[in-house]
C-alpha cells in the first residue's frame, strides 16, 4: 500500500528516551525565544513588498497571518511534546500519516528553509547596499545588485552572504545563546527607536484609502507576510525541555505572537503615516505593478529620477528609507546597520534547518546516505551542507526577494497543514499516548489552521501557487524512482540500526 509505510512513533522516540531532556525552561524565557525566532527578515524586508500588494491595509494582513500561525503553533506543539527528535514536521508526518506524505513534507520543507535563505540573503543584501552608500556614500552598480526579474543581472552581496554562511557550517562555527540574546536585543531595539521617531509624525491622511487594491489585495499580502512569522516553532520544539509544558507552551507561543505582531503593527503604521506613504505604485494607466517586477524597478527609477522621494514600495531598505526621510539620517543609517548585523544569523539558521532535514531523510534510506556522512574533523554533514548553500546562492543571485518569500511560504503552509491534519489523525488513532502538551479545542483549532494554510496558499501569486505542485511532481519521480526502494522502513531495517556515524554538531 502506498500509504501503507508508517515509522514506529515508538521507533522514532527510541533514540530521543537514550538521553533525557532537563525541563528547565519557562514561560517568559520560551517567550523571549518565541521573539527571537520571529522578529527579523520579514519586518525589516518585506515591508515594502506588502505595501505594494496591500497598500496601509498590510496592518490587517499581519494579523491574518499570525491568527494562522497561533492556530498552527498550538498543533506544532502537540506533536513536538511527542517526538523530540530532529526532523520538524517531515518526523512527525512520518510517525501518523506514513512515508509517502513524510516524504512530500520533507521535500515541501526544502521550499522553506533553502528557499526561505536565499530570501533572506537578498534582504540582506538590500541592507549592505543601502549601508555603503549611507556611510561611505559607494553606489554599487544596479546589475550586480539584483536580479534580472528586479532590474539587474546577478546579486552579488546575496550569493557572497550564503556561501559564506555555507562555509561557516560546514567547519561547525556555533552560535552561542548569549550571541543569539545580543542579536535579539539589536532587532528589538532597532524597531523600537524606529517607532519611537515614527509614529509622533505620522499623518492619518495617508491611510487612505485603506485598502486600495480590495480584499485580495490584503490576503496577498498576508501570505506574503507569513514569511515574517517563520520561526515561531522554536518554541513548540522546546516543549520537551519545559516546565509544566501544557502551560508554559501555550503562554510562550501566545505571548511572543501577540508581542510581535504588536511591534508589526506598530512599524507598519509609522512608516506609512511617514512622508512616503503607503500607497502601492502604479504605472501610467493607473495599474498597481507587480511586486519584484522589472516593470516596477523601472517605475521606482522613473520617479526618482523625476526629483520625487523614492516610494516605499521601492526601497530594498524600508525603514531605514523611512527614517532618512524624516531627517534622521544617522539613526535611519544605524537602523540598517543592525539590520546587516541580524539577517545573517537568519540565513544560517534556515540553512542548519534545511541540513538537518536533508541529514534525517538520508538517515531514513529517502535520500542517498552519501548525503548523511559526517566530515571527520569538522563533524558536519559537510556534503549536504555544500550543496544546499550553492542552491541557496544560486536562487539569490537571480530572484527578488518577494519571489523568493512565497515559493518558500508555499512549502511551509503545505508542512503546517499537514502537522495539523496529523495532530487530528493522532488523537484518533492512539488517544491514550502521554501528551506532554495536548492542543486545547483540537476539533476547532486544527481544522482552523488548515483552512488558514489553505487560503493563505490560494492568495499567493500564480506562479507561487504552481510552484508547489511542480515540486511536488519532481519530488513523486525521485520517490518512486529512488527513495521508495532504498526506504529503512520499506526494508525493514530499525530505527536502532540506522543510526550509525558520527552526529553531526549542532550549530
Amino acid at each position: 500500500m502506498i500509504f501503507g509505510r508508517v515509522k514506529s512513533l515508538d521507533a522514532i522516540l527510541a533514540t530521543a528516551e537514550k538521553k533525557s531532556l532537563h525541563r528547565s525552561l519557562g514561560a517568559f524565557q520560551l517567550t523571549m525565544l518565541g521573539i527571537g525566532g520571529v522578529i527579523g527578515t520579514g519586518i525589516f524586508v518585506l515591508t515594502s513588498e506588502a505595501t505594494q500588494k496591500a497598500g496601509p491595509s498590510m496592518i490587517i494582513s499581519f494579523m491574518i497571518a499570525a491568527f494562522v500561525c497561533a492556530v498552527a503553533a498550538l498543533c506544532y506543539s502537540e506533536l513536538a511534546s511527542m517526538v523530540p527528535v530532529a526532523g520538524s514536521a517531515y518526523t512527525y508526518t512520518y510517525a501518523v500519516v506514513g512515508e509517502l506524505l513524510a516524504w512530500m513534507v520533507g521535500w515541501a520543507l526544502i521550499l522553506e528553509y533553502a528557499v526561505g535563505a536565499s530570501a533572506v540573503s537578498v534582504g540582506w543584501s538590500g541592507y549592505v547596499v543601502g549601508q555603503l552608500k549611507g556611510w561611505l556614500d559607494i553606489d554599487m552598480p544596479a546589475a550586480f545588485t539584483a536580479g534580472p526579474f528586479a532590474g539587474g543581472v546577478v546579486n552579488i552581496p546575496a550569493v557572497v552572504i550564503a556561501l559564506l554562511t555555507t562555509w561557516l557550517l560546514m567547519i561547525g562555527t556555533s552560535e552561542s545563546a548569549r550571541v543569539n540574546a545580543v542579536l535579539v536585543a539589536i532587532k528589538v531595539l532597532a524597531l523600537t527607536v524606529f517607532m519611537i521617531f515614527a509614529l509622533p509624525v505620522m499623518k492619518a491622511r495617508n491611510f487612505h484609502p485603506f485598502m486600495p487594491l480590495g480584499a485580495v489585495g490584503t490576503f496577498g499580502a498576508a501570505a506574503s507576510i507569513f514569511f515574517a512569522y517563520v520561526g515561531f516553532d522554536s518554541v513548540s520544539t522546546a516543549a520537551e525541555e519545559t516546565r509544566d509544558p501544557q502551560r508554559n507552551v501555550p503562554i510562550g507561543l501566545i505571548a511572543s505572537l501577540i508581542i510581535c505582531t504588536l511591534f508589526y503593527i506598530l512599524v507598519a503604521a509609522g512608516a506609512i503615516g511617514s512622508p512616503l506613504g503607503g500607497q502601492p505604485v502604479r504605472d501610467a494607466a493607473g495599474t498597481a505593478l507587480l511586486p519584484g517586477s522589472a516593470e516596477l524597478a523601472a517605475r521606482c527609477q522613473a520617479i526618482v529620477a523625476g526629483g520625487a522621494l523614492e516610494p516605499m514600495p521601492c526601497s530594498r531598505e524600508a525603514l531605514a528609507h523611512v527614517l532618512r526621510v524624516l531627517g534622521h539620517p544617522a539613526i535611519g543609517n544605524l537602523l540598517g546597520l543592525a539590520a546587516t548585523l541580524a539577517l545573517p544569523s537568519v540565513v544560517l539558521l534556515m540553512m542548519f534547518g534545511q541540513t538537518r532535514i536533508f541529514f534525517t531523510m538520508a538517515r531514513d534510506g529517502l535520500l542517498p546516505e552519501r548525503l548523511a556522512a559526517v566530515h571527520p574533523r569538522w563533524r558536519t554533514p559537510h556534503i549536504v551542507t555544500a550543496v544546499t548553500g550553492v542552491a541557496v546562492a544560486l536562487a539569490s543571485a537571480f530572484l527578488p526577494v518577494g519571489k523568493l518569500a512565497d515559493y518558500s511560504n508555499s512549502g511551509t503552509l503545505f508542512a503546517f497543514m499537514m502537522v495539523a491534519i496529523s495532530v487530528l489523525v493522532l488523537r484518533r488513532a492512539d488517544p491514550d499516548r502521554h501528551r506532554p502538551f495536548r492542543t486545547p479545542a483540537i476539533w476547532i483549532v486544527a481544522p482552523l489552521a488548515i483552512i488558514g494554510c489553505l487560503v493563505l496558499y490560494l492568495s499567493l501569486p500564480l506562479i507561487a501557487i504552481l510552484v508547489l505542485p511542480g515540486w511536488a511532481l519532481i519530488g513523486l519521480v525521485i520517490y518512486f524512482g529512488y527513495s521508495r526502494q532504498r526506504s529503512h522502513v520499506g526494508r525493514g531495517i530499525s530505527d536502532g540500526d540506522d543510526q550509525g556515524g558520527v552526529p553531526p554538531r549542532t550549530v
